[in-house]
């Protein structure tokens, strides 16, 4: 009889994160406790200069916005940039995303300083989709045309800050909450 009722468990508890999973609900919800435990503070980018010392950013690329215009890279040539890498069904890239609304909000008006969240879906409608309604202030665009071996990573979300020099100054893959006074510092002493 025990075995009945602990099959009978199982099969609920599958049954619901089927239902998570096939109703997209899933990484809304992993992203949402993720956003949290970010909240914390536990999870704070390190700051430190990557040992990428001879390596150049490279300025070839071209994206596009949700309103079909192409962004081209080589026009943040000379300023510094930050550069987020994003998928709609990640769930670390959904929980930073608030986070460094904020961190672009705080810092939008800071001279030659620039903001790059690049979708990776497969299909621009998934990523326009997925921004659809939100309230976040950061500037959008696709990777509709690839992406260059500066921006290539082995997981997103990924995050690279550029200077003004065009070399990289910041990397890091995994999610973080980059809305703190350390990093406004940092940002605004490039």
């Amino acid at each position: 009889m025990d075995w009945k009722k602990e099959f009978k468990s199982w099969g609920l508890i599958l049954a619901f994160f089927a239902f998570l999973y096939f109703t997209g609900l899933l990484p809304v919800i992993q992203g949402g406790l993720q956003s949290v435990l970010l909240a914390t503070g536990l999870m704070k980018p390190k700051i430190e200069i990557p040992d990428l010392k001879d390596q150049k950013f490279d300025y070839r690329g071209q994206f596009r916005d949700f309103e079909g215009n192409v962004v081209n890279l080589q026009d943040y040539r000379g300023k510094t940039l930050f550069i987020n890498l994003w998928a709609s069904w990640c769930g670390p890239c959904r929980a930073e995303m608030p986070h460094i609304s904020e961190l672009y909000k705080s810092v939008k008006d800071t001279p030659e300083l620039e903001f790059l969240m690049i979708g990776l879906d497969n299909d621009i409608a998934k990523s326009q989709n997925f921004m659809e309604g939100k309230t976040w202030a950061f500037p959008v665009v696709h990777a509709s045309f690839g992406l260059n071996q500066s921006l290539q990573s082995e997981s997103i979300p990924t995050t690279l800050v550029v200077d003004k020099n065009g070399k990289i100054v910041f990397y890091q893959q995994g999610m973080s909450n980059f809305n703190t006074e350390e990093f406004r510092a940092f940002l605004k002493s490039l």
